[in-house]
């Protein structure tokens, strides 16, 4: 008899959300603020509600980047400046291995389902009305 082997579960994590408003659009945010949750991110998920995110928040300007090993879904990736303005965005590939960067330190990353703000028209300059920008 021939048995499927099980796969090793993926780490996941389903952290405390916040409301974060672009233009017209609310985003439910989950909020990724230490080292483990941000090593974790969105991996694992197989599913990511259509206008919900995880919200990175780093302690310091840094140049930020970050790749899709283990994730399985997905991605859009907006790097964020202290005042809420989209630097830059990218596309991301689910179990790649290509890292993403920011084009200048940033100390907030955005993660959204694929396209997400391609489909809104929503490019870098763009701002984030609310959000943690500015937080000490």
């Amino acid at each position: 008899v021939l048995t499927a082997q099980a796969k090793p579960a993926l780490p996941s994590q389903q952290l405390p959300a916040i409301t974060l408003r672009l233009g017209m659009h609310l985003i439910q945010a989950e909020e990724a603020k230490n080292q483990h949750e941000h090593a974790i991110g969105l991996m694992g998920r197989e599913y990511l509600a259509p206008n919900a995110g995880m919200l990175f928040i780093f302690p310091h300007k840094t140049k930020q980047c970050f790749w899709m090993k283990n994730t399985l879904i997905p991605l859009q990736i907006a790097f964020i400046a202290d005042n809420g303005s989209i630097v830059n965005l990218h596309e991301m590939l689910p179990q790649t291995e290509n890292s993403h960067c920011s084009l200048e330190p940033v100390r907030y990353v955005l993660e959204m389902n694929s396209n997400w703000f391609s489909k809104r028209g929503i490019k870098a300059g763009f701002k984030i009305a609310e959000g943690p920008w500015g937080r000490p």
